[in-house]
């Protein structure tokens, strides 16, 4: 099963699964076929018979959530406060004088600066998302923008563009 935020499944959702699971697992004892377990309980065809076969093989127990899936993250809970107050610093606190915006790179350079592992792109990003950091836009337009410039580009370029 995939998931639009590459995320998964939280604890509460798996347990929430489990359940279905369960259930499924009754519906077998009771002669129950694959096909209408998974109409009853809203599921495909391919987990009611996947599932069909495991408790064939391992009963209930085998129904059982094994947790979350994939390695566990090199980046520890208990960081997490401390990265939050280094990001809090900005980032001229830690090198970069040129602007005062954070990257996803700029992140990942601080976490590998200060606990030594190295994390991707993608993988920062869902770190900063589950503590609750949102990708940013400036509240206010640049100073620089020029209006008759932006409004000769909607009426003269933008046809154009949107033709082809």
């Amino acid at each position: 099963m995939r998931y639009p935020d590459g995320g998964g499944l939280t604890a509460p959702q798996r347990d929430q699964r489990e359940q279905v699971r369960f259930q499924a697992a009754e519906m077998f004892a009771q002669g129950a076929r694959p096909p209408q377990v998974a109409e009853r309980l809203r599921v495909s065809q391919k987990s009611a018979r996947a599932w069909h076969a495991q408790w064939r093989a391992g009963g209930t127990g085998a129904l059982r959530s094994r947790g979350p899936s994939g390695p566990s993250s090199r980046f520890r809970p208990q960081w997490r406060t401390e990265l939050a107050a280094l990001l809090e610093q900005g980032p001229a606190a830690h090198g970069w004088v040129e602007d005062q915006r954070w990257t996803l790179a700029r992140v990942a350079t601080v976490i590998g600066r200060r606990w030594h592992i190295s994390l991707s792109v993608p993988q920062t990003w869902r770190l900063l998302r589950q503590m609750g950091f949102t990708a940013q836009v400036p509240v206010h337009r640049a100073a620089e923008r020029d209006e008759q410039a932006v409004a000769t580009w909607v009426e003269e370029v933008w046809p154009v563009v949107e033709r082809r």
